[in-house]
């Protein structure tokens, strides 16, 4: 007789599947399979709990490799036609209208109306790489869909009070949520969205979180601070303290030097997190800022130009003076000097533009070094709850409690479309990198999917 294979897995991801076995075999009524199943793996001991990791899971997992197979099959469906096109001349036909597409923009009607929350919306977040979207409600969940097909994957359980906000890092290893119940979570994406680290410190609801650079998280919170905060440590290295009013909104700068915050107080900060320093307060709306955020280097033309500003000043050239052998020390010092200044020339050169949205029904632009306003947006019939850049740097997309999507023109301040996006007050946006896609959420309990055309 010959022996039997070995099995492939690990030892604990072995034992594992063995519990989840038996859970599925117990919770579906096979006593007798169990029992004979659990004395010859030596789990004996083991019973299906609710509570218990392994309870329903073989169940997910089986329906997580099906939904897997069908996308694969889309994928394969998709990629036999692109190569069809490419032997057909098909696909260089297109390509004038596919360089088009960066500045595709949302038409209605929405592609997929996502329902799966009990609670108002809170915030959506596309993951930065793949076809994922998370949602965020005040029925204290989180949801993961795929953007692409609408499907709902998961749900991400923990807190106990509305989830208010959530970030992404830069790789889409993380996912962090904040929340109403004072806390920060920490959710391991590779691992099921697995959740990694509680973070506690604020005395007050969390309104909102982003990611400083790779290892850092910055929170705002109705405790009227900003925090700082070590993602490996998960302590908290720094408080900015300054705001009259609850924080609701943060944002980092596209360096990740500075930081811009939104209270209730209705002003617009921006500080130094390495000092913890104010660097700029800003004043001018007349009632709660509930969102403020760098704009990317790419409108920083279009918003100079709406602004009248002149372009920014080149950076100087390298210094070409030549010295003699016996100032051999001296020249050694000068290069080095010119090497530091030439180093730190984007940094001391560095323009920052700030755009806030109101509950005044506006949206300002800043100019963080005059701290003054250059222009308003006005358009909006109620409170202006969130906003997002168009990837070409040409436009800003707002949602607002007059339940619209409006586009705005960077170059000319102008809206340019009005689009009905709800049945409630729109509460929060975002835009995918990976698909041209638009998510939007509402007080009605529903995400909407706008296509990008």
């Amino acid at each position: 007789m010959s022996l039997p294979e070995q099995h492939i897995l690990p030892e604990r991801q072995l034992k594992e599947l063995q519990k989840a076995m038996l859970d599925f075999m117990q919770t579906q009524g096979y006593a007798e399979s169990s029992a004979v199943f659990a004395r010859e793996t030596g789990n004996e001991g083991f019973v299906a709990d609710a509570k218990d990791r392994h309870h329903n899971l073989l169940a997910k997992k089986w329906t997580s490799v099906i939904r897997l197979q069908k996308k694969i099959m889309e994928l394969e469906t998709r990629l036999a036609k692109l190569q069809d096109d490419i032997r057909t001349g098909a696909a260089g036909a297109r390509r004038p209208g596919a360089a088009r597409s960066a500045e595709w923009l949302p038409r209605p009607p929405a592609k997929q109306r996502l329902a799966q929350h009990r609670q108002p919306i809170t915030c959506v977040r596309f993951h930065p790489q793949y076809t994922v979207l998370a949602t965020a409600s005040e029925d204290m969940s989180v949801k993961i869909w795929d953007s692409e097909s609408g499907d709902f994957e998961r749900s991400l359980k923990g807190h106990t009070k509305t989830v208010q906000g959530m970030a992404f890092d830069a790789k889409g290893a993380v996912l962090v949520t904040c929340s109403a119940d004072l806390t920060l979570r920490v959710w391991d994406v590779a691992d099921e969205y697995k959740c990694v680290r509680t973070l506690h410190g604020h005395d007050h609801c969390v309104s909102a979180v982003c990611f400083l650079g790779a290892d850092k998280l910055v929170s705002a919170s109705r405790d009227k601070t900003v925090k700082v905060w070590d993602l490996a440590t998960g302590y908290c290295v720094r408080t900015l303290a300054g705001h009259a009013a609850w924080v609701r909104g943060v944002a980092v700068s596209p360096d990740a030097r500075l930081i811009c915050t939104a209270s209730n107080d209705q002003s617009v900060r921006v500080w130094d997190p390495a000092t913890g320093e104010c660097r700029a307060d800003m004043r001018g709306h007349e009632n709660v800022v509930e969102a403020a955020k760098f704009a990317p280097p790419a409108a920083h033309p279009f918003l100079r130009r709406l602004a009248g500003l002149p372009p920014p000043p080149l950076p100087p050239k390298p210094s070409t003076t030549t010295t003699t052998a016996t100032d051999d020390d001296d020249a050694a010092a000068a290069a080095a000097a010119a090497a530091a200044a030439t180093a730190d020339a984007p940094h001391h050169q560095a323009h920052y533009f700030v755009v806030s949205a109101a509950r005044d029904k506006t949206l300002r632009l800043w100019d963080v070094a005059s701290q003054q306003p250059l222009h308003t947006f006005v358009g909006h019939d109620d409170w202006v709850r969130d906003f997002v850049f168009h990837p070409s740097g040409k436009t800003l997309i707002s949602v607002s409690d007059d339940k619209t999507m409006r586009v705005w023109d960077l170059a000319t301040g102008r809206c340019t479309k009005t689009i009905e996006a709800s049945s409630h007050f729109t509460t929060c946006i975002d835009f995918s990198t990976v698909n041209p896609m638009v998510a939007t959420g509402s007080v009605d309990t529903e995400v909407s999917l706008w296509e990008c055309r």
